[in-house]
């Protein structure tokens, strides 16, 4: 497995060759700092940074490659990996090695993606759901894109901010594929990262912003009451004892004005908005929810508000998504037409789920 090392980085052991070797030789040749191919320092940016290999001291026979931890920066990380790609086999495997890999999921020449497995956190229960790589391969093309919308979940709402900073990024890997001709990769995959914690969920809002997409009249937003949401649910209203109750009478801004209030008489509930006006009438807004501090119908309205307000509307939320295992990639002289095909179909499962 991975190993961690004291100074923030990962270890992984260097598999028997010849694997291993090949996958060092990977990563030796697009970080050589005397690399200048292009497309090689482009594809540095969809790697975890590699800073060479290392042995322990008391197994120096032992080696191990250094790389990034993707997920050091995330208070909660949400994983997921995937293995991209028509074929789960290199083009000198064995027949016995063929039938082995095809054997594991033979619905990977059609999908095109296989999960491997994956690490929800839910924020209702404040623990981890982990599903296995048999979970993943329990998965038809009937109901793929359920199992995947899975990982997004976060046992309250679907996080379609994260999903679509997902798209995004693996969007950004399809267009490297789609111009290089020089590289191969088999049983390689990609590990999606989120941050799992409410607490780093951020919604960013505009008053110029709103009033363009909302239809209300500018004037309104900075004094009045008159701000709502596109359903007309106005959210919540706090009262001074702290408990929590649903109210159809006040708009958002009421709302912010009222947990802000709140929130400085009551340091230390589990409950909390705090909102601070920034330049330019930006908002930032962020929220922890305990299911004890919920009742009546506020926490699906707390969803629409806060997990499916429209992604134009959020900021940038933390997400990592990045390319591992490499003991499978060679030199080519086409398009790596199996992943670029497992890319694409990746993505239309991710907008499925994003659009419905």
């Amino acid at each position: 497995g991975i190993l961690q090392h004291p100074d923030g980085t990962v270890l992984k052991q260097l598999q028997p060759p010849p694997r291993g070797p090949r996958e060092q030789e990977f990563y030796n040749k697009v970080y050589d700092s005397n690399c200048c191919d292009s497309v090689l320092l482009e594809l540095r940016e969809y790697l975890p940074k590699y800073f060479g290999v290392w042995s322990p001291p008391t197994a120096p026979n032992d080696t191990y490659l250094k790389l990034e931890d993707v997920t050091r920066k995330f208070n909660k990380p949400c994983i997921m990996d995937v293995k991209i790609g028509q074929k789960s086999y290199d083009p000198y495997a064995s027949a016995e090695k063929i039938q082995q890999q095809v054997s594991k999921y033979p619905l990977m020449e059609e999908i095109g993606f296989l999960v491997l497995g994956m690490r929800v956190y839910h924020v209702s229960s404040d623990s981890y759901e982990t599903q296995n790589q048999h979970y993943g391969r329990s998965l038809t093309k009937e109901t793929v894109k359920e199992g995947i919308s899975k990982f997004f979940h976060n046992g309250y709402c679907l996080r379609k901010d994260a999903i679509a900073a997902s798209i995004r990024k693996v969007e950004k890997i399809l267009e490297w594929f789609e111009g290089q001709e020089q590289l191969n990769f088999y049983a390689s995959s990609l590990l999606f990262v989120y941050e799992g914690s409410c607490q780093a969920m951020t919604v960013r809002l505009s008053d110029v912003t709103l009033a363009e997409k909302r239809g209300v009249p500018k004037g309104l937003l900075s004094g009045g009451d008159i701000l709502e949401y596109n359903n007309n649910i106005h959210v919540i209203n706090a009262t001074e004892n702290g408990k929590i109750e649903a109210s159809v009478s006040k708009g958002l801004s009421k709302f912010y004005a009222l947990h802000k209030k709140a929130y400085s008489k009551r340091p230390h509930s589990q409950l909390s908005l705090k909102v601070e006006a920034l330049e330019q009438d930006v908002w930032k807004s962020s929220t922890c929810i305990a299911q004890e501090h919920l009742n009546g119908n506020v926490l699906p309205q707390l969803e629409k508000v806060f997990c499916h307000m429209p992604a134009e509307l959020k900021e940038t939320p933390a997400v990592e998504v990045r390319m591992i295992d490499f003991a499978h990639v060679f030199p080519s002289n086409t398009k790596d037409e199996g992943y670029i095909y497992g890319l694409k179909n990746l993505i239309t499962v991710l907008q499925n789920i994003l659009d419905n």
